[in-house]
Formats: structure tokens, sequence, C-alpha cells
């Protein structure tokens, strides 16, 4: 062959050819080219994602295992020991007793809504739970009461809260090791954990304002990606209704609500801002929006409280608060129709229209000091010693006998009347003499002077001045109507004006409400009304009128007004409160329970506390920074990392603060477990700047340093928990963990052995030995636990315990009726006079609370608005709304009228009644 020829190959043998390498790889399923990139951007997608989770929740199979092991960790942590203490702790006193009201429909007035207490009641009553436990006393042992179930739900609740704490920040777009350090300085967290071991409330307020942050979370990813899809319309309902659901809870809820109305509010501005989106669709997100986050959490909240009125039909403690309409909407305060007019000689019973609307009464025991004669006072339940009659006191002869002889004639404005307490025959009466309680010149004593046949002198004589009348009836304007016509009673002799304000009389007049004679009176406090009438030259065919009950829209109103004056009322100061300031700080806890050599006492765990408000301060001095860089020109916000941070950060920067500083617009009483909403936001924006700092570091090194906050984490939680948990501790131990010298755990009601623990030791008392406050001598381990049903009073101004007017105090004066601003009178502070033995009342009297029922005529129980909160919080007014008068008290014997100083003219009769009844006696 031809050297220039080339010899060919032979062919390759069938089903043998090469398979060869392609030059260029195929390209990742998942791989975006720039503009695939910038679309996936647009709609929120993260980087190399082609499709989008729902709620922007894109977990792998391994983290939902992980969310297990972290659960069975946090049940372990919550669930430990949770039947110990086996006895009442702190506000268990209050949300334990209004489980026992709901489950005997007892009426009650709380300034919490009732979602809360409801879920506890619920678990009460599947449990077989009959009310009949009192929750009287801290320390009180439980007894047929399944408390453990009843602790199971802010138990179960907190557990909960901890893996929404992970997927909201994984719903932000945190890294696996950040949302689970959030998860477990959550779960290890000491204040959260001594809050939801127990019957109260903040742990189901943190479960939604948690819900509510994870769901509103997850809408703001499904909005940025599409908007109106069906995962958008649930996750957007979703946060609707979980605002009803935290607002229901405690009011504290409306920070949470303003939380997210400030993130819908900049989600409309941003849309509005936006060329390519219509009128039509910026319409269109706004209806969607308020349908969803305004409409759906007032249904749900207003639900609560049908709730609420249907299980609570009947009569309790709660009436008091109520106005007269409310009260006949309950079983038992039902009243029959009443003649609607008012006549010389008519039998009728006058109420208070304001200050609950107590009825204006009498009974046969004397004031101890001023005029001593008998006792005139407001009091919430009907009774026969409400019953007066009305006659004209210008009438010849008897004005009490006369009007028997004469034809009907009504009482107008102008006349001049004498009312007489039917009971014990004593006119009401008043003179220039002080109160006993209301020690100014400018109030008089309203007592009950006369005997039977003596026809009294003019210090009994009243001006009828009618206010007002109701606008359906114009003769209720002209002449007294029952329940139609509101009107003054004038003093001519003294010009003052009979007044009833909220200040309680001493134990020897049942702490029932003062009545006094006011010249410089207010004028909501001297209005009165009739409610029933009745004359027996009345014809029976005679008009009647009787309450006109409210619907439902009208009571929700009415008891919404009702907890705001009662939470705004609770300006008292308590034994454990604190103020805004120091919380962040964590530089006081709360006195939950101490009982046999052991004490609750809610204290944070210090690392998670401090690193959280460091955090907070760390992004303010950053942002702060940041704002200033680019007043100067720098453009730093344009790097998309310093947007995406500063977007989650700044969310949870602004849910803290709304949870957080509107606290100190407050005068009431404020404890640590308030700032436990915001602490929830501080703790994810402090895993949030960790996810930053530690965001160029490789995993495993992010990894170790979280593992070694989590260790320090642990060790806190590990330190402090024999106060978290209730467990044997030494003293030794106890005064080395007082890192800050106002925490102030009672050292002192601890052994100073563990092995004194296993010994047979006689319990402690209910109540614990206090130590000295403030003194290092006395007490090494700070401020001793508050005695059960005693106040601690701590070395500051005015430290008591109660929600009403201390005894003593007055109300400041005032120009009669007038527009001008109260004077700056202040009520001279005189202690009660005491009551001499041969007139002393027996009076039996809870340490914690006094509470009134309808009582039969010969009891006298106390007044309605009075309670020593002993080491419990006045917050849940429970607090207050408890706070009404103990029923059952057996009167003593009638006390022997003394007679004292009187004016002229009451001297003058005096000597005219011994010269016609030289053997009657008073």
């Amino acid at each position: 062959m031809s050297g220039s020829v080339r010899a060919r190959r032979q062919p390759s043998p069938p089903g043998k050819l090469s398979q060869s390498a392609p030059r260029f790889p195929h390209p990742r399923h998942d791989h975006l080219d720039a503009d695939q990139r910038r679309e996936a951007a647009s709609k929120g997608l993260r980087p190399g994602r082609r499709t989008h989770a729902v709620g922007g929740l894109n977990l792998s199979p391994a983290e939902w295992k992980l969310l297990v092991v972290v659960l069975l960790i946090a049940c372990a942590v919550r669930l430990f020991r949770i039947s110990q203490p086996n006895s009442v702790v702190f506000d268990e006193v209050h949300f334990g007793k209004f489980a026992s009201r709901y489950i005997k429909s007892s009426y009650f007035v709380d300034v919490h809504p009732p979602l809360a207490k409801l879920l506890i009641t619920l678990a009460g009553w599947l449990s077989g739970y009959d009310g009949n436990f009192d929750f009287k006393d801290i320390a009180k042992v439980y007894e047929n009461v399944p408390y453990v179930a009843m602790r199971m739900v802010p138990a179960l609740m907190g557990i909960a809260t901890i893996p929404l704490a992970y997927l909201t920040l994984r719903a932000l777009d945190c890294r696996v090791t950040t949302a689970l350090l959030a998860s477990l300085f959550i779960t290890f967290e000491n204040g959260l954990i001594t809050q939801s071991r127990h019957i109260l409330l903040d742990s189901p307020l943190i479960f939604f304002t948690a819900l509510t942050t994870f769901a509103w979370t997850a809408f703001c990813n499904e909005d940025h990606y599409e908007p109106f899809t069906e995962s958008w319309w649930i996750w957007l309902s979703m946060t609707g209704l979980s605002l009803g659901a935290v607002v229901s809870c405690k009011w504290v809820g409306l920070f949470t609500i303003a939380t997210v109305g400030l993130g819908t509010l900049k989600q409309l501005w941003t849309l509005l801002g936006d060329l390519r989106v219509p009128a039509r669709l910026w319409i269109k997100h706004f209806v969607a929006r308020a349908i969803c986050l305004i409409l759906i959490p007032l249904v749900f909240y207003m639900s609560m409280f049908s709730i609420h009125f249907l299980i609570l039909s009947n009569s309790g403690e709660g009436d008091g608060f109520m106005s007269s309409e409310f009260q006949h909407t309950l079983r038992g305060r039902g009243m029959a129709d009443t003649f609607a007019d008012v006549a010389v000689g008519s039998e009728i019973t006058i109420r208070h229209v304001n200050t609950q609307g107590g009825y204006l009464h009498s009974h046969p025991h004397s004031y101890p000091g001023g005029s001593k004669q008998q006792q005139v006072t407001l009091y919430p339940h009907r009774d026969s010693n409400n019953d007066w009659r009305i006659v004209n006191a210008t009438a010849p002869g008897d004005p009490y006998t006369a009007w028997m002889d004469e034809d009907i004639s009504y009482i107008t404005h102008g006349t001049r009347v004498k009312i007489r307490h039917i009971q014990t025959d004593k006119s009401l009466h008043s003179h220039d003499i002080r109160p006993p309680v209301s020690d100014v010149d400018f109030q008089n004593e309203v007592s009950g002077y006369g005997i039977p046949g003596y026809a009294g002198d003019a210090n009994d004589d009243w001006i009828v001045e009618i206010y007002k009348g109701d606008k359906r009836d114009k003769e209720s304007s002209k002449r007294l109507r029952t329940l139609r016509t509101q009107f003054r009673l004038k003093h001519p002799m003294t010009g003052c004006y009979l007044f009833s304000h909220k200040v309680k009389l001493p134990d020897w007049a049942y702490e029932q409400q003062e009545v006094t004679c006011n010249k410089q009176a207010v004028l909501a406090n001297s209005l009165w009304y009739i409610e029933t009438s009745t004359h027996p030259k009345f014809p029976p065919d005679a008009p009647k009128v009787n309450y006109k009950l409210p619907g439902f829209f009208a009571k929700f109103w009415e008891l919404q007004k009702v907890m705001w004056t009662t939470n705004a009322g609770l300006t008292d100061r308590h034994t454990y409160d604190s103020r805004p300031d120091a919380w962040p700080r964590l530089r006081r806890g709360i006195n939950f329970w101490v009982k046999d050599h052991r004490q609750i006492y809610l204290l944070g765990n210090p690392i998670v506390w401090w690193l959280s408000t460091a955090a907070v301060f760390m992004y303010a001095a950053v942002r702060g920074f940041l704002v200033l860089r680019a007043k100067r020109g720098y453009r730093d916000f344009d790097n998309t990392k310093v947007v995406k941070y500063d977007a989650l950060c700044g969310f949870l920067f602004v849910g803290w603060a709304l949870h957080y500083l509107p606290f100190y617009l407050m005068r009431r009483q404020l404890f640590l477990h308030h700032y436990l909403p915001a602490l929830y936001f501080a703790i994810l924006l402090a895993c949030s700047v960790f996810d930053l700092v530690t965001s160029t570091l490789r995993p495993r090194v992010r990894l170790q340093i979280a593992a070694v906050l989590l260790v320090i984490a642990v060790w806190n939680y590990s330190y402090f928990s024999p106060i978290a948990y209730g467990l044997p501790w030494t003293k030794a131990k106890c005064q080395k963990a007082r890192w800050l010298k106002t925490w102030d755990f009672s050292c002192n009601d601890f052994l100073d052995d563990y092995a004194q623990y296993k010994g047979t030791i006689a319990p402690t008392p209910h109540v614990s030995s206090p130590a000295l406050v403030n003194n290092p001598a006395a007490n090494q381990g700070g401020l001793g636990a508050v005695p059960i049903g005693e106040p601690v009073k701590l070395e500051q101004p005015a430290e008591a315990d109660t929600t009403t007017a201390a005894f003593g105090q007055a109300e400041p004066g005032r120009d009669i009726f007038g527009d001008h601003p109260h004077n700056d009178l202040k009520s001279k502070q005189s202690e009660a006079p005491r009551v001499a033995e041969d007139v002393a009342e027996p009076k039996a009297t809870s340490s914690v609370s006094v509470e009134p029922s309808e009582a039969p005529p010969s009891q006298e129980p106390a007044s309605n608005e009075n309670v020593s909160w002993g080491s419990s919080s006045a917050e849940s007014a429970s607090e207050v709304a408890s706070s009404t008068a103990e029923a059952g008290r057996q009167a003593g014997a009638e006390h022997e009228h003394v007679e004292g100083p009187k004016p002229e003219e009451e001297a003058e009769a005096d000597r005219v009644r011994e010269a016609l009844f030289p053997d009657a006696e008073d």
C-alpha cells in the first residue's frame, strides 16, 4: 500500500461502543440562572430554591425529629413534681377560686378576660371538681381538688410555646442552630417554668402571644410569595384567631395586637407606594386584613364573654360591681314590679347612683365616737334595714302620722321631707359633727336619730332637688318617680348634701361604705334614686315599673368599663411589686409560696435574662449607628444581609418594646411576671443576634458556641431550681445564690443541712416567720417570706395590701356641683375610733379576702370592695373583682345608745323628749 494511504481501523464490535463522558456535566435540577434568581427573590424565595414551602417553613425530616427531642426535654422540665406543692400557691388563691365560681355558676368580676380561666375551669370540671374548695389562703392544703389537672393547662401551654419559638425563628430564615438555641433557652428559663406550673394566667398568655407571632411570620412569608392563595388566607385567619385568644386571656394581649397592627400598616403603606398595585387590589388587601385582623379577634373576644355570661347565671360576689339593671339579669336578683309614683308616706328603698349603687342603710348599732347615734351606711344587698318612709316635713302635727289622714300628694322638686328608718324608727339626720372616717371640715356625720312617737327636729329635714328624669317619662323630671328620677337631698340646716364614696368604715360598722353630708360634694356621688315604692293608698292597678334588662352588648360594654375602672384602681403597693425599670435587669422576683422549710420564688434564669437584655440594647445601638452612617452617605442598607437582619431583629425589637414600654405609663401594681411576654421577644431577638454574629463562622464553630451558651443556661437553671420547684435547699447555698442584694428570697426559711430534710421534722405552720426587712444581721438571706394573710411592710411609703381606700382617707373636696377641678384638700388621716368592750361586735374575718353573698336581714355582712391580698398579687383582681364583703356575720347584742354632744336644736329636742317620755330609752 502506498505510504500516503492511512490504514483504516477495524470497527468496534456491536454492543461494545465506548461511552465517553460529556464535556459539560449535566446541570443541577435546582440550578437557577441570574434571571431566575431575581424572580425567586421577588417572590421571597431563599437563594437556590425554585419552590415555596407553606408559611416559609422548609424543615427537613431530621428537624422534626429534633423538635420531638426538644419537646420531651420540655415535658421533663415543666412537669417535674407538678403535684408539689399540694397546697395553694400565690395567685391560685384567686384563679382557683374563680374556677369554683364558674362551676357553681356564681357571678364574679375579674380584671382579666375569661378565656384562660375558662380553660382552667374546663380541666377541673372534666376531672370531677365540684367547686367546694375555697382557695382561701396561700399554702392551704388541697382537699378534693384536681389541682394537678388544673395546673396541667398552663403547663402544657408552656410546653407548646417552646416549639413555636423554634418554628418562628425558622420561618424568619434563621439557622437550625439558632432556632434550637432559642427553644432550649425558653425550656430552661426559670421564670417561665415557675409561672407555667401553677394555676395562673401568664402561661396561656405567652402561648397565644407566641402562636400569634408565628402565624403572623408565616403569613408575611406567604404574602411576600403570592397573596390571596389558600395558604395566605389560612395564615391570616389563624393570626386573627390568635389575636382574639391572646387578648381574651389578659388585656396585655392588646400589645400583641399593636405589634401585628404596626406590621400591617407597614405592609399597606408599602403596597400603597407600589405603582404596580392598582387601587382595586390595594382595597382588597385592606379589606382582607380588616376582616381577619380586626373583625375575627373582636368576634372571638366577645364570644368568650358570651360564654362567661352564659355560665355565670346566678347571683354572686361580683353583683355589687355591676349596675342595678345588670344585677337583675342574674338568678336570685330579680325584682317584682313596683309602683311608679312616690307619694308622701311611701315606703321606699333608696340607692346610690354611683359606687355600684348600694342601698341607703341603717342598723341598730351606734357610732363609737362623734354623736354616738345610730349608724347610717351604704350596703350592697337587699335587706329590711334598707326600708325608709318619706313624709312631708312641713305637715302640721306629727308628719309621720299626718299623711294617713290626707289625700295622696307626690314628692316634687323643692319638697322639704323627713325620711325615717322603718325598722328602728330613727330619722335620717345630720349635724355639724365630723364623720368617723372622713374627718374634714366640709363633711358632716349622718346618723339615725329619734324615738318612736317623736316628730324629730330641724336636723331631720332634707330638701329634694330633682337632677334629671328619664326621657321616656316626662313626669319623672317634675316629681319623684321610681327608677326614673335622679335626685339630691340637701340638708337645709347646714347646706350639705347626702353623699357617699368608696371609703370603708372600720369593723365596728362591718366595713360598710361611709355615708356623710358633704358641703363640697362631687355631683356623681350625691345622686340617688328610688328603687322600690309602696303606699297603702295606691290602687292595685296603679302604674308600675321595673328595671329594663340589658341585652348582651349592654352587659358586655358595662363589664368592660368595670374591668377598666377596677384595673386602674389597683394602685396600692404590694410587698413584692416592682417597677418596669427593674425587670430587664432582674432586680427582684416574687415570693410565691413558703412552707415546710421550702420556698417557691419567681426568679428568671440570669444568663438568659441578661443576654436577652444585652441583645435588645445592642440592636438599638447598632441600628442607631447605621442610621447615622446613612446620614453621612454610607449605603449599608444596600447590603442584602444588613436588610435581612434589620427586618428580622427590628420586628422582634418592636414586639419587645410594645410589650414592655407601655408599663411605664401605668400607675397600678406591677410585678415581674408582667415582663414575661416581652422576655419572649427578647430571647428570640438575642438568638437572632447570635445568628448574625456567627453567620460568617463554620457550622461546627457556631454549634460549639451555642453549646457553651446552653451549658451556662442549664447550669443557671439547675442552680436556682430549688426555688422554682420548691425543693430542699440549705441556708448556705441560698445565701451564695443571692448574686444581687435585691433578690429577696428568704434564706432563713431553709434548713442548715440537707440531712435535716430526711429526718422527721415538724411541719412549719402555713405562715412563715418573717425576717426583719433590710436588716442584714437579722436576715442574712434577704427579705423574709410574706406571712400568709398579713402584709409585710417595706421601708417604703404607703405599703398596703388592700384595693380600697384606707380607713381615714376621704375624697378631696370640690366646689359644689361646679365644673371646677377638685380643690387640693386632703382628708385628715385619723385612726378609726375603737369600740368599747360593751359594744364590741363579734366578727369572723378572712385573712385573704372577704366575699359577700345575699345575707338574711338579721346579718350584717361586710361591704363589697375590701380585700386583703396577703402575699398574693392584687393584679388579678382577681383581685379587686372578688374583693367583696363576707356574708354571714352575726350581729351582737343591740348597742346601748349613748347620747353625745349635740347642737342647740338637738339639745332642746332632748329636753322635750325627756319631759314627755321620761321612761323612754333610745
